[in-house]
């Protein structure tokens, strides 16, 4: 759980930064320096009003699990927040290009016009749209326990990771690319959010709200446990300890939905999922190469300035 929250948290919180770092390199670019304090008052409103909706999010996810299964609660959490993740990393690489553009053109409109209060909504806006979905996926990671994951050792270390990674492209002292950054960091999402709708089949299978031509397609608890239970389990039953703990087995499952012994539906949708992530990586190669270009140019632009 925490290994998820870190790279959650790590991704959510650098595409903040750099939507926020676009918007202060133009008004430094345009000698309008001084509206940058109403951005950042806008980024931090947005920082509070997020921890708000964490808070009030517990609290409903906790009214609705005492009036109904809160299994099911957990499983449309789960299916939503594997589609919100997946759709996360397309829309930065597919807007990163024009994200530029955009976002100077609202701060043109905002300083002709001397409008303050919407250069601070601008920024709370943006910011609260990443923190919204970190506290969803982080409903969806914890099994609807927020609070686990905002106070855990992941959630803050994935906040100093990308503070810091935003701040040495900034200033132009890390020479690993942005784009190698979105490309590794978007592929974990991805294997978390195959991950969570893997573990969502499962649950469905388990309360029988779907059925399993085969509900054990192979077994790998020989090899690798997935919970220390089923170690203990295995080596009551045959006298032998699998190869690798049931500790580790229980890592993977938490970051990546591994099952030593998965249903055939289990293995179609992880199989699936990767399969329909190709066929829309492979349609847009050319175009996303030219797209994330465009956060490299701002990054660059900002670095001029300073």
């Amino acid at each position: 759980m925490e290994i998820q929250a870190l790279l959650i948290t790590f991704r959510e919180v650098l595409e903040a930064l750099l939507i926020v770092g676009i918007i202060t390199t133009y008004l430094k670019r345009t000698n309008n320096k001084k509206y940058t304090k109403f951005i950042w008052l806008g980024a931090g409103l947005a920082v509070l009003a997020s921890i708000g909706a964490a808070m009030l999010f517990q609290l409903v996810f906790t009214g609705f699990a005492s009036m109904v299964s809160e299994m099911y609660l957990k499983i449309g959490i789960m299916i939503v927040s594997a589609l919100l993740l997946t759709q996360m990393v397309f829309w930065m690489a597919s807007h990163s290009r024009e994200l530029k553009g955009h976002t100077e053109d609202k701060m043109n409109k905002f300083i002709s016009t001397g409008n303050v209060f919407g250069m601070v909504i601008h920024s709370f806006l943006v910011v609260l749209r990443e923190g919204i979905e970190t506290v969803f996926f982080f409903a969806a990671i914890t099994g609807g326990n927020i609070g686990a994951a905002l106070q855990g050792w992941g959630a803050i270390t994935g906040v100093i990771i990308a503070f810091a990674v935003s701040y040495l492209f900034f200033k132009g002292t890390m020479k690993v690319s942005l784009k190698t950054f979105f490309k590794v960091t978007g592929a974990f999402i991805i294997l978390i959010a195959a991950g969570l709708l893997v573990q969502a089949i499962s649950m469905m299978q388990d309360l029988g709200i779907i059925g399993s031509v085969i509900p054990h397609l192979y077994d790998l608890t020989w090899f690798l446990p997935e919970h220390p239970i089923d170690y203990d389990h295995y080596v009551r039953d045959h006298g032998v300890a699998p190869l690798l703990s049931g500790d580790f087995g229980i890592f993977l499952k938490a970051l990546f939905g591994y099952a030593s012994m998965p249903s055939l539906e289990e293995v179609i949708a992880y199989l699936g999922y990767f399969a329909g992530i190709y066929l829309l990586t492979s349609s847009r190669t050319g175009e996303v190469k030219k797209e994330t270009k465009g956060i490299e140019t701002n990054v660059n632009q900002f670095k001029k300035v300073n």
